[in-house]
């Protein structure tokens, strides 16, 4: 079988997303956030201190909170999460601790109530996968989690 340039023309290209949370190029170091206090230094987003002269911008995890547009959704229900709320939520919440202090990036937009079920967003995918696995650990249910628009954003479900 010989291989020409004139292949079959009928393939699918994959569109290439864009992600607008994404540097388009470097920030000058070291920047602080402006919203959080966050600190870019050494390629990466931390909460260390500084007294150098420093730039100052709003670090990603910021302008999603602004601009109310969250990478992970995780939806809680069930009689077992309603009867456990509040030791749910402190779970959550200390999850989001250990997770902030490493990852600046990562944390937690808001948590809505509603009728039967919680719907809590934040501004990475690696948090919101993190507080499913740790309540699929701690309590057990039914956990599944979904990533959409190429490994963006996740949805993650739980429910016991």
């Amino acid at each position: 079988m010989v291989k020409s340039q004139y292949g079959r023309q009928d393939r699918l290209l994959k569109e290439r997303r864009h992600d607008v949370y994404r540097e388009k190029s470097k920030i000058p170091e070291p920047t602080l956030c402006i919203e959080c206090g966050a600190l870019f230094e050494n390629g990466r987003w931390t909460w260390n201190t500084t007294t150098k002269e420093v730039n100052r911008s709003t670090c990603p995890a910021c302008r999603r909170i602004l601009d109310k547009y969250p990478a992970g959704f995780i939806k809680l229900k069930g009689d077992f999460f309603q009867e456990h709320y509040d030791e749910i939520l402190n779970l959550i919440k200390n999850i989001e601790k250990q997770e902030k202090n490493a990852h600046a990036l990562e944390r937690i937009i808001t948590t809505k109530r509603r009728k039967d079920q919680v719907l809590v967003t934040t501004t990475g995918i690696h948090l919101a996968r993190r507080i499913g696995e740790a309540l699929s650990r701690s309590y057990k249910g039914v956990y599944s989690f979904h990533y959409a628009d190429g490994a963006k954003t996740i949805r993650v479900n739980w429910e016991r």
